[in-house]
This record gives C-alpha cells, structure tokens and sequence, in this order.
C-alpha cells in the first residue's frame, strides 16, 4: 500500500549562527550525503539569539559586538559551497522582495531528489532598521532592489542550473545601507573605515550580480 503514502517532506531549520558557524560541519555532512532532506536557513547575519554578535554570516562593514570599528573581512558565501556539490538544490530568497519566488524555491526545493537548502533573508532588531521593525517586509524589499541580497535558485538537473530572479539593481547600496544602524553609526564613529569598507561592498555587489548573470547564460 506504499503507493498510497503521501511522502514526507523532511526539513531541517535553524539560524545563521548554526548554519555558518557552529553546526556548519554537520550541515556540510548533510549536503554531501544522498538523503532527500531540506535544509532552511533564517539568516540574521549576526548572532541575534545570544547578544548580537559577530559571525562569519555577518557583512563587511557593519556593526557588532567584536566589530566595532566594522567587519573587516566579507561574509562567508554559504550558497556557493552548497553549489560545489552536484546534486544540492540551492535557493536564496527575502519573503518582502518577492513572495512568489519565496514559495516556488520552497516548493522546488521540497520536491528535489536529494539535499536541498534554501537561505531566507531574515532581519532582526539587532539590524537597527530606522524605520522600525514595521517595515521589516520594505526593508526586504530594499535589500533586494539595492542589490544587497541576491535572489537565485540552483537547480542542478537543469540544462542551465542557475537561474537569477533578482532584477539589476535600481538603487544605491548605500541608501540600503543607511537605512540601518549597524551600517550608519560606522560613519559617525570610524567615518574612515565606512568609507573605505562601503566602497569594497559596493564593488563586491556589483561583482555578485555580473557572476551571477554569466551562470545563467
């Protein structure tokens, strides 16, 4: 009677801090393995759960505790390692920007043969939006369409895996970046290391979205 069983979805769910850090090892073993479990990811880009510091999820260039003076050194690109392996499905989406594209990497990430992950962008109070936690959904949104979070899905059964839902992006990074105290008190307390840091953090979006346009041709 197996044939009348639905099929269980399987998922694994845990923040950035897991994903990236602590438990990126088990995580990676999951990855390279032949089991058909779905991986999703919260990506705070900053140890939201025990007092907001540093992690490797964290961006270059912003704020918290044992960063002070900014991130020095750029985020640790979770995505590209899970694409290493031929058989990973991978995702990254922002519920905000773009809810349909939210649902379909769900959607074909549960239905792939094999290890899948999907990375949410997911915002915190420990961000700083100025505009409060209300407008989280804009802030997604912002995110997107600043060219601060790409969204893609990598769907390694396909003749071209990549596919790019992001649009190029319409506004300035750093209106983004503004926009958020973990970026703006940079420029008033080490106004130097801002300038200097943004500047590489633009460059480095930009870069993101010529990479990711060439994988999909």
């Amino acid at each position: 009677m197996k044939d009348f069983i639905k099929t269980k979805s399987f998922w694994i769910v845990g923040g950035d801090g897991w994903a990236y850090d602590i438990g990126f090892g088990g995580l990676a073993h999951v990855l390279a393995s032949q089991e058909n479990v779905n991986i999703l990811v919260l990506d705070t880009e900053v140890y939201s759960n025990t007092g907001g510091q540093m992690s490797k999820s964290s961006r270059m260039g912003s704020v918290a505790k044992f960063a002070a003076s900014g991130k020095k050194t750029h985020k640790k690109d979770l995505a590209r390692i899970a694409m290493s392996y031929p058989h990973v499905y991978v995702a990254t989406i922002s519920l905000g920007a773009n809810m349909n594209q939210a649902i379909k990497a769900l959607v074909e990430a549960k239905n792939h043969n094999g290890p899948s992950i999907v990375i949410a962008y997911a915002p915190c109070t420990t961000h700083g939006i100025r505009s409060g936690m209300g407008s989280v959904q804009a802030e997604m949104k912002k995110a997107v369409e600043s060219g601060y979070w790409y969204l893609y899905r990598y769907d390694p059964r396909k003749e071209v895996p990549m596919q790019l839902d992001s649009k190029e992006p319409n506004i300035e990074l750093e209106e983004f970046l503004d926009g958020e105290n973990r970026y703006s008190v940079l420029k008033k307390t080490f106004p130097e290391n801002a300038k200097e840091l943004f500047a590489i953090a633009k460059t480095d979006s930009r870069n993101k979205y010529e990479k990711y346009k060439k994988m999909t041709e």
